[in-house]
């Protein structure tokens, strides 16, 4: 009985640790330099037109989007404005940069948009702006 209890003494503070190994072992989001998240997030549509005074430092750090999974995108993005599936489970973001058709002001036939695209395992492959 005596041993039994030494056993799960030393086994939980390995356990703890392994636990925390394991979680601080994510990668942070990148930060988009000259980019107003915040803004960008609550522009939905680009109806605000926010998001166009944007699209240079945009352009820029589109790099730095490569790589990460569809929930890095959305949290760091928020929701894409449309999204598309396509064959071998490719899917499509597209996030308006200039007002799209279903705004009520300021329309542009069309709109520029950041398009980002994911491979069958859910990272962006390709990071254009596309009108």
């Amino acid at each position: 009985m005596l041993f039994r209890k030494n056993i799960r003494r030393s086994v939980w503070p390995d356990l703890l640790l392994l636990v925390i190994l394991i979680s601080s072992c994510g990668k942070s989001l990148p930060e988009l330099q000259g980019v107003d998240l915040h803004a960008w997030k609550d522009d939905k549509n680009a109806c605000a037109g926010k998001r166009v005074g944007m699209l240079e430092n945009v352009e820029a750090e589109k790099n730095k989007l490569l790589a990460l999974s569809e929930m890095e995108i959305v949290t760091l993005l928020g929701k894409p404005d449309q999204n598309e599936l396509y064959k071998r489970n490719q899917k499509f973001f597209t996030y308006f940069v200039q007002p799209a058709a279903t705004c009520d002001t300021n329309k542009v036939d069309h709109p520029k948009r950041l398009i980002i695209r994911f491979n069958a395992m859910g990272l962006a492959k390709e990071v254009s702006v596309e009108s």
